[in-house]
């Protein structure tokens, strides 16, 4: 018997109690993009047809929103979804999607900008990230976070102080959670001669970066200067996931907002960067010394 029009194809939905909400959203908002693509409805079109624009067309087909049920139905119908069975699991895996992440309990300091990328952590398979300002996030010690995050929001309360480390403390624990990510870091030698904190912090950073560079999961290498200042001048991060059907993400973020790409030419192009930076960098081994001669 044939599938149902709009039918998930085999191995198109992981196990969904185990896959965090923002990457049902996406995955949900593939599965509609492809249905949009093969009917060659244009996003303006199915943007008219749910009372709204292209662009919410294209936020929500990049899992950037949630789903309203009613705008679902109607998409599910331009579509030519129609079987009840079917529509229900669209429906079912919208409830799962729009259901709050546990960082929403730091909505109050939480930027808009950068909860995608929690979520987005939460889900990836595999984390590659090139810093040169600051220490990864995933890598910091509470000491650290503490300094930087002061340096970051100079004019914040201590509340909102202490809110913004537990919430970085908190991101870390994904790091030993069972099945979590893998963590490839390019970290630029820059980051690791400056002082933040003083040098007490800055000594159990050090030695906190040994530590967890030792994790089975974990890659650390150090981009010396003559190789990052030739590769990329600001922070990229790319994000893989377990499953095949969502794309790869790549995140550039700026002092006050980021951007999300999943473009293939992007990908790729930022892909291309990250590994010429793997490569040149310093092996795990050698950064392992390079970091027992900073503490002498």
């Amino acid at each position: 018997m044939p599938r149902p029009i709009g039918a998930p194809s085999g191995g198109d939905l992981p196990p969904q109690d185990e896959v965090g909400p923002t990457a049902l959203r996406i995955l949900l908002g593939a599965r509609l993009r492809r249905l949009r693509q093969d009917l060659d409805i244009t996003r303006e079109d199915a943007g008219k047809h749910i009372r709204g624009s292209h662009a919410k067309i294209s936020r929500l087909e990049r899992g950037q929103v949630a789903s309203k049920h009613r705008d679902l139905a109607d998409l599910l119908t331009l579509y030519h979804v129609l079987d009840e069975g079917t529509r229900t699991e669209y429906f079912e895996l919208a409830r799962k999607a729009n259901a709050p992440g546990w960082w929403h309990q730091y909505s109050d300091v939480l930027e808009e900008w950068f909860e995608l990328h929690i979520g987005l952590e939460e889900a990836a398979s595999l984390i590659r990230t090139y810093e040169v300002q600051f220490l990864p996030g995933l890598l910091q010690t509470e000491e650290y976070a503490y300094a930087v995050s002061r340096l970051g929001y100079p004019n914040a309360s201590p509340r909102k102080i202490d809110r913004l480390v537990d919430l970085r403390m908190r991101r870390q624990q994904l790091l030993h959670r069972a099945g979590g990510p893998k963590l490839w870091a390019v970290v630029d030698e820059a980051v690791l001669r400056r002082p933040f904190g003083g040098e007490a912090v800055m000594r159990a950073q050090l030695e906190h970066l040994l530590e967890v560079g030792e994790l089975p999961h974990v890659t650390l290498q150090i981009a010396p200067f003559e190789v990052s200042a030739a590769a990329a001048g600001s922070p990229i991060t790319i994000l893989r996931f377990h499953e095949p059907t969502l794309p790869d993400k790549v995140y550039l973020e700026h002092l006050t907002s980021a951007v999300y790409l999943d473009r293939q030419a992007e990908i790729d192009q930022y892909s291309m960067i990250m590994t010429r930076l793997q490569a040149q960098a310093y092996t795990p081994e050698q950064s392992a010394a390079f970091l027992r001669d900073q503490l002498g």
